[in-house]
């Protein structure tokens, strides 16, 4: 199915990136026992593109993620999302910023077991004190095949059905970039495809920025570009738009 969302995205070559981290540095612990997580990183986030985020344990790649969606503060450098500085922001800025602006997919996918299907989509927009696009949540339902099961609660849902939800309600605003925490990490081989397929989809249908933090070679390989990490540096940055 081929739908936009509330505004066509622009076209990558006239499309500022949309993030932009310069001089990013995160440690951790004090004295002798400090880690550095992040070594001065500079990285643009083209967007509308899929870009996967690879490294060995204690690379950084999370922590990567994590200051790039203001979960975590660094403690020098840059970050600009879609425009704003956000390193400088205060708890309730940052709050609002997240909710308004940035999607979020985690490996448990973190349905709430109370609210039906179609709460769970809406509820970044509840949150935010916003309305729904209608015409919007049916361009998603349908695209992911969901439509038939918004009244279900999660316990009544597939784990491909929840999966589909979680993903739904990280688009549900918009967001200026959706991240995904190794969200195939706990999957089987068919459930792995279907996520990426959604995310690929979020990205060449809807002109989504996808970021994403994988172990999985086969997984990062569906996106448009792999960086990959080593000792808190950027060691390796493959575009693979050439390949499809």
């Amino acid at each position: 199915m081929t739908a936009q969302p509330q505004a066509a995205p622009p076209s990558p070559a006239d499309a500022a990136p949309a993030l932009v981290a310069r001089g990013v540095t995160r440690t951790y612990g004090t004295g002798a026992g400090t880690v550095t997580a992040l070594d001065a990183v500079d990285v643009d986030i083209a967007r509308g593109q899929f870009t996967a985020i690879m490294g060995p344990s204690g690379s950084g790649k999370s922590t990567l993620l994590h200051v790039l969606a203001g979960l975590d503060v660094v403690d020098q450098g840059s970050i600009r999302l879609d425009g704003t500085e956000i390193t400088g922001l205060g708890d309730d800025a940052l709050t609002r910023l997240r909710r308004e602006r940035i999607g979020f997919i985690f490996q448990s996918f973190n349905l709430l077991p109370m609210l039906s299907a179609e709460q769970n989509i809406l509820l970044p927009l509840e949150l935010a004190g916003k309305r729904a696009d209608r015409a919007w949540m049916q361009t998603l339902t349908s695209a992911f095949g969901i439509s038939d099961r918004l009244s279900h609660l999660p316990s009544q849902l597939s784990g491909g059905q929840i999966q589909r939800v979680a993903i739904a309600r990280a688009l549900i605003t918009s967001p200026a970039v959706v991240f995904a925490d190794e969200p195939t990490g706990n999957l089987d081989s068919h459930s792995t495809d279907e996520v990426l397929d959604f995310l690929r989809l979020s990205v060449d249908e809807f002109g989504q920025t996808v970021v994403m933090v994988t172990h999985e070679r086969d997984a990062a390989e569906r996106a448009d570009r792999i960086l990959t990490l080593a000792d808190g540096r950027i060691a390796r940055d493959e575009d693979l738009r050439g390949d499809r």
